[in-house]
């Protein structure tokens, strides 16, 4: 296999919102940075995709908002799983991003007198969600990109990361490797620091609001290389994707939908939601995937199999100028979410588990930092709507900041031979004339995921999914990947499903170790909250032990 060779100060792999703050950042503290993509650069991330907005306190209009308020709502949110830390920062320094992001170019709607416009989300005491229509993310994504061109950053797309380096010693980190998509050469990089924000694992499952390019592989090479990874158990059901066509299951209707009034309605005309929580549309995420699954459940479900969600009640007005992009969505379908109602069901979308950080985003492996969803902590059990694209710009800066000053004290260390040549021999192993299709084994990996380690799960299916992944992994030993071509799909699907399948089990260790229901994990047969017992992350590392942090009711 033909080998690439790169060397900078800091290597970012993800071009997402956190991995494009982060560039920036270092960039501008005279940092030579390079941003690896397994997609399209600025592109293939999930922040392209965010509609809703971005939480920032500024008290435009409610004043008696604060960031106090924030926290305690980010704390119970989250089913006090958070790290007070990671929390406290979110919070206070959300609102500075903004602006930061309004000076790259971004614009965010605006009031009468000029001032930010903010909306009600789920699980807030006060409109601080600030936004451009329901397409914020989009926005963001053009600011950032601009601002990492004028910063002539260096980007590198279609090359799929499949492991860090260590130096010889096996102490520190000094770059990664991977697979150049569209030729198959190896492709090696050698840092002073190694930034990993690639972004959550949504195809896990078989119905995700994801980008494609999200399997979790982030997580996985930190993992694999002795990161610790915390909250695994945590997935998050966003309540409103798509149900057809087939072609767009799973896709977001925001939750900026219910943040401008729309009802959930099941197939007898009821607005269901009093039944199960006081905010109704505005509860929680967790709260209300399960109360939608409740509804199908109980069989008032909609003709698609899911529920209704309706704004023919609201003002055309309101609907096409907030909601823009949803009226598109769905005119592109056959539907006017003017005069009729979309059908909704639950949808893969968050990651709260993941790599285990500190504030200024260090793992516990020198010279390797992380920042986004493929991070834990952060959002707890459960994530507040609005948190997530504060947490890239938050935690982006962080991670870039801290990588800037670091590598003044660091000197270019080349990587391990061996930890090279294992891995060439890894990838070009799996070049054979195997029984199994990869395609084949990830679809069954999300059929398991979805049936056994959904929106709700208990010990008997959470010890099948377990046992039928182990099945699964034995098939990765006997795949059908042909040698060498073009844009070889079949060997990036191949190197995704091992990773999937290892991401798949340390998720189900997880749920199996919490014996209660908190946040976005719930457990029929321990349906209670157990604060005596379980109010604590697990945090799971390769050699195999399972550590606890302590949380608290604050």
């Amino acid at each position: 296999m033909d080998i690439k060779k790169y060397e900078c100060d800091v290597l970012i792999i993800g071009s997402g919102g956190a991995g494009c703050k982060c560039g920036i950042v270092a960039s501008k503290h005279d940092a030579n940075v390079i941003i690896v993509s397994k997609g399209l650069s600025f592109r293939s991330g999930c922040t392209m995709l965010a509609e809703g907005g971005y939480n920032a306190v500024f008290g435009y209009v409610d004043e008696e908002d604060s960031l106090q308020l924030h926290i305690q709502d980010t704390l119970k949110g989250g089913a006090f799983l958070n790290d007070l830390l990671l929390v406290h920062k979110l919070v206070t320094d959300s609102p500075k991003r903004l602006i930061e992001l309004e000076s790259y170019g971004s614009l965010f709607d605006r009031q009468e007198d000029g001032r930010l416009n903010q909306r009600p989300f789920g699980g807030q005491s006060y409109r601080r969600t600030c936004f451009k229509g329901d397409q914020t993310g989009h926005e963001m994504m053009l600011g950032l990109r601009e601002e990492v061109i004028r910063e002539n950053i260096t980007t590198h797309d279609e090359i799929m990361i499949t492991k860090l380096l260590f130096d010889d010693d096996h102490s520190k980190i000094v770059g990664a490797m991977g697979l150049n998509l569209k030729d198959s050469s190896i492709v090696v990089y050698n840092s002073k620091t190694t930034v990993i924000a690639a972004g959550g694992c949504g195809w896990l499952y078989p119905v995700t609001s994801n980008a494609s390019q999200k399997t979790g592989d982030g997580v996985m090479i930190a993992y694999n290389a002795g990161a610790d990874v915390m909250d695994m158990e945590m997935v998050q059901f966003h309540p409103t994707g798509m149900l057809s066509p087939k072609s767009r299951r799973g896709v977001l209707i925001t939750e900026a939908v219910r943040g401008e009034g729309g009802h959930l309605i099941n197939s007898k005309g009821e607005r269901f939601m009093i039944n199960y929580d006081e905010r109704q549309e505005l509860a929680t995420r967790d709260i209300v995937a399960r109360a939608i699954y409740s509804e199908i459940q109980a069989g008032r479900a909609s003709p698609l199999g899911g529920v209704y969600l309706s704004v023919e009640h609201l003002p055309e007005e309101q609907v096409m100028t907030k909601l823009h992009t949803m009226v598109e969505q769905f005119k592109d379908v056959g539907v006017d979410i003017v005069n009729e109602p979309m059908e909704v069901a639950p949808t893969a979308h968050h990651f709260m588990g993941g790599i285990k950080i500190t504030p200024d985003c260090q793992t516990n492996i020198e010279n390797l930092y992380a920042a986004g969803e493929v991070t834990s902590g952060v959002h707890g059990a459960n994530r507040l709507g609005g948190n997530a694209l504060a947490d890239t710009q938050v935690f982006g800066k962080a991670a870039g900041l801290k990588c800037s000053e670091n590598i003044k004290e660091l000197e270019l260390t080349p990587a391990s031979q061996s930890d090279i040549d294992d891995e060439i021999e890894r990838i070009e192993g799996i070049w054979s004339d195997g029984k199994y299709n990869p395609d084949d084994i990830k679809e069954q990996i999300q059929h398991v995921m979805w049936k056994y380690v959904a929106i709700v799960r208990d010990e008997e299916g959470l010890l099948e999914a377990q046992r039928q992944l182990n099945d699964l992994e034995e098939k990765t030993k006997d795949m059908d990947v042909p040698s060498f071509n073009e844009y070889n799909n079949k060997l990036m699907l191949a190197l995704e499903v091992i990773s999937m399948i290892q991401l798949a089990k340390l998720i189900v260790k997880s749920a199996l170790l919490r014996k209660e229901s908190r946040g976005a994990h719930y457990r029929s047969d321990y349906p209670n909250l157990n604060d005596e017992e379980y109010l604590k992350s697990f945090v799971l590392n390769k050699n195999g032990e399972v550590k606890t942090v302590e949380r608290g009711l604050f």
